[in-house]
């Protein structure tokens, strides 16, 4: 079958993208990726198999992309440009990754009628609300959240299938629009295999910590996703574990806040801002660490949805320490791999590492389940499975 993907964003890098071509590609598949370039990269290149078509943009459309569902320009740009991908590459299913592009695609499929899969990456209208620039003007009068909310049940109905990243988001998808149940399909949004199999230290930075009690976070640093409770835990754990270290690899353009609270907090020697390391260097982060965590706030986006990195540090047999947010704080105690705290709780969060801190056993034993729960239950080579059966479903 030849599924066409419509990605409105350049490609690579995209690993949720990446990884359901390919295993599509695999299970028998032509799949073309429909997505945007913005300067001088190829219009047509293979990459793993999978064939990427590019359609020029701008910076002007970029911006329009956020009024998508305010104005209808951007859906109208999109639209011609979906059809030419279709009409050219004879395409016979639509994969549309998330909802800021969907109604182009719908709109585009009104002449073909094709089956369409509509894969929800996010939660995109709570996620919104987070938005600095929805907070204050103009952003937060000429785009509504709630619209696009409205937009995203809208597709959900017209869609013949509809998958998404964790369960607890699909149980809200169910109450919310109980006719859709029977097309809900989860896909979650682990690693492969070669993550922690394939990959190459880094002997530097092992080094580099060898000497210090780690604690680790990955990804994006935005506020929302609670370091600045870790910050304020290593205020009190350095008077117990004098060789601490809170080693962040991401960046987000909130970093000065954080910045500015471990100069006002006096540690600097106590937590090192590494930016935004090459994924390729995650692997030698995790195992130059001792805990791993992921403390975000609660809302409704972060409830209903796994930070890719959880899985990664359990790969590699690191214990985690989470916060309370549903959907990760469920997997890490039925995998029983690490510790959860109180949301936005310093205390809290300082005695959980101070229980790992003083416990190695502890540490070893979550750490070897969370190591056995990927490699045995939750590596993307096992939660693909469903992904092709929808597809071998729909081809029949």
């Amino acid at each position: 079958m030849k599924i066409g993907m419509i990605l409105d964003a350049s490609f690579p890098p995209d690993p949720r993208v990446e990884n359901e071509a390919v295993s599509l590609i695999k299970a028998g598949h032509e799949v073309f990726l429909f997505c945007l370039k913005y300067n001088d990269e190829k219009e047509s290149e293979n990459i793993n198999g999978i064939q990427v078509k590019r359609f020029s943009s701008n910076e002007i459309t970029y911006k329009l992309s956020a009024l998508a569902y305010t104005i209808p320009v951007y859906s109208f740009l999109m639209k011609s440009k979906i059809e030419k991908f279709i009409q050219q590459n004879k395409i016979e299913i639509i994969h549309i990754h998330d909802i800021r592009v969907a109604e182009a695609a719908f709109i585009a499929n009104k002449k073909y009628q094709l089956p369409v899969v509509l894969d929800l990456h996010d939660n995109t209208p709570e996620v919104m609300k987070l938005y600095p620039h929805l907070q204050k003007f103009p952003g937060k009068y000429i785009i509504s959240p709630k619209k696009w909310k409205q937009k995203e049940e809208e597709f959900i109905q017209k869609a013949n299938a509809v998958i998404s990243v964790s369960p607890e988001f699909l149980e809200t998808l169910k109450v919310r629009i109980p006719s859709c149940e029977k097309k809900l399909v989860l896909v979650p949004n682990t690693i492969r295999k070669s993550f922690f199999e394939e990959y190459t230290l880094e002997k530097n930075i092992t080094k580099k910590y060898k000497n210090n009690f780690v604690l680790l976070y990955l990804g994006d640093t935005h506020l929302r996703r609670g370091l600045q409770t870790a910050i304020g835990a290593v205020k009190i754990l350095k008077n117990t574990i004098p060789n601490i270290k809170l080693v962040i690899v991401g960046e987000n353009t909130t970093d000065v806040i954080l910045m500015k609270q471990v100069q006002e907090l006096e540690l600097e020697s106590f937590v090192d801002f590494e930016g935004w390391q090459d994924v390729s260097l995650f692997q030698s982060y995790i195992l130059a660490s001792n805990v791993c965590i992921s403390p975000l706030h609660r809302n409704l986006q972060h409830d209903v949805a796994y930070a890719n990195k959880i899985f990664q540090y359990m790969s590699l047999a690191k214990p985690l320490l989470v916060s309370n947010a549903i959907a990760q704080k469920r997997l890490i105690e039925n995998a029983n791999s690490g510790l959860v705290h109180k949301e936005k709780d310093v205390e809290n969060f300082a005695d959980k590492v101070l229980e790992l801190y003083n416990d190695e056993y502890l540490r070893n034993t979550l750490g070897k389940n969370g190591e056995a729960f990927i490699k045995n239950e939750f590596c993307w080579e096992q939660t693909s499975k469903k992904l092709i059966d929808l597809y071998d479903n729909l081809e029949n």
